[in-house]
This record gives C-alpha cells, structure tokens and sequence, in this order.
C-alpha cells in the first residue's frame, strides 16, 4: 500500500516527531493502469459513502464528434504524453491518442477514477 500522509522527514532533512497514527483516509494506492482487452473493474470504497470504479482492462470506447456520441472499440495506444513507456504497454490514460473504429480519438475521461474511457476524436494534424 501507498502512504500520502506528513513525511516523516522536514525539509532540512532532520527527522519530525509524530503526532498521531497513520489515517485511513492518508491511504493511497498503485496506478491502475488501464490495459487494452475485456473489460475488468475493480469498485473500492472512497470518502463518505461514495464509491470508486478502477477500470484494469477495457476495450470500449465512447467517441464523441461533437455532435453525437458512438460505442467503439479500442484497436491500440499511438501516443500517451504522460509517460512513453504507456505507447508500448498499451496503457490508456487521460490525454493518450487511440486507434478506435472509428478513427483517432484522445481520451477525456480518468479510466482510473471513473472506470469508463470517453473520447474526442481528432484529426492527423492534432497527433
């Protein structure tokens, strides 16, 4: 598990004193990171009531022109600005361009954080 509490360390690098345990609520967790292929979800609890859905896996797509909105299907990754690294994996992220059917589109949507991926698409020349 992550942690996203107080450092234990200050900024000079000498060592803070704890004032109590770490919170659930401080408690983070790895990058899921979205892969092309069937559609797998993972629901956990977040604040309050509320609940999040971690998409693992998905191959659909919903694409929008601007004026309406198509199911597609997810064919690859072409370019992801957030890391290289995802192009080659196939990982789907916020901001990433993928081949759908029905042309390049870039994602709008957190997979992550909402367990569904929405798209624009776009032209050769925004690539």
């Amino acid at each position: 598990m992550q942690f996203q509490g107080r450092s234990k360390r200050k900024r000079t690098g000498g060592r803070l004193s704890s004032f109590r345990k770490k919170r659930k609520s401080e408690l983070g967790r790895l990058p899921s990171n979205t892969n092309i292929g069937e559609t797998r979800k993972q629901v956990f609890n977040s604040r309050s009531k509320a609940k999040k859905i971690r998409a693992l896996s998905t191959d659909k797509v919903t694409v929008s022109d601007g004026k309406k909105s198509i199911t597609a299907t997810i064919e690859n990754v072409v370019s992801n600005a957030a890391n290289l690294n995802y192009v080659r994996r196939n990982v789907i992220t916020k901001g990433a361009i993928i081949d759908t059917s029905e042309g390049r589109a870039r994602v709008t949507s957190r997979p992550g954080q909402t367990g569904q991926v929405n798209a624009i698409l776009v032209g050769k020349d925004e690539v």
